[in-house]
């Protein structure tokens, strides 16, 4: 359980933060850009659930839960040391992503195939869960780069990669279903 008595504790005033294993890093760290980002695509689902209801708003819900395992996940170097942590730390598992794809093969399933890309935006919810995604594929590619240099959950890249399509998806369901999805014309303006 997490108990939050004091908010500020001035041991990030020198620009450093704490990782959830204690170490201490620069914020500007890549593995501090990669769970940061993590939680910036949280912030920004919840302005998208402000306009999402019934199954949508429910499988937000979820994802927004997930994306904080997730921020634990990669705040949480050393995954080769879980063994010897006085806590287990908490690690995105595959029945994560594997819902997330359920998910996307049912919505999918509602929508016809696209002959054309979609340009974001629509209604106020796929516009939003447009921009979930494209926050979402930064985060994705902030945590290849930490990948790069450190090692990191392969379930929780998996679950960034598929997260990016679920929002694709529900995008497009948010926009009736694909009918009021608005397409790209090639050089339509030249």
């Amino acid at each position: 359980m997490v108990v939050l008595n004091k908010i500020y504790t001035r041991t990030g005033d020198a620009g450093e933060t704490a990782l959830g294993n204690g170490t201490r890093v620069a914020k500007h760290s890549q593995r501090v850009t990669a769970y940061g980002t993590v939680d910036e695509l949280n912030s920004v689902m919840g302005l998208a659930r402000l306009h999402a209801e019934g199954d949508l708003a429910e499988a937000m819900a979820r994802i927004q839960n997930d994306l904080f395992d997730l921020g634990a996940d990669l705040c949480r170097p050393d995954m080769e040391r879980d063994a010897e942590a006085e806590y287990p730390p908490l690690r995105m598992i595959p029945a994560q992503t594997e819902r997330l794809e359920s998910e996307i093969d049912a919505l999918n399933a509602k929508l016809e195939p696209l002959r054309s890309f979609i340009l974001p935006g629509g209604s106020a919810l796929a516009a939003h869960l447009h921009l979930c995604r494209t926050v979402a594929r930064r985060a994705e590619r902030e945590s290849i780069a930490l990948a790069t240099v450190e090692s990191i959950n392969e379930s929780a890249l998996k679950y960034l990669n598929r997260l990016s399509d679920w929002f694709f998806v529900a995008g497009r369901v948010a926009n009736d279903e694909g009918r009021a999805d608005i397409l790209w014309v090639p050089g339509k303006n030249r």
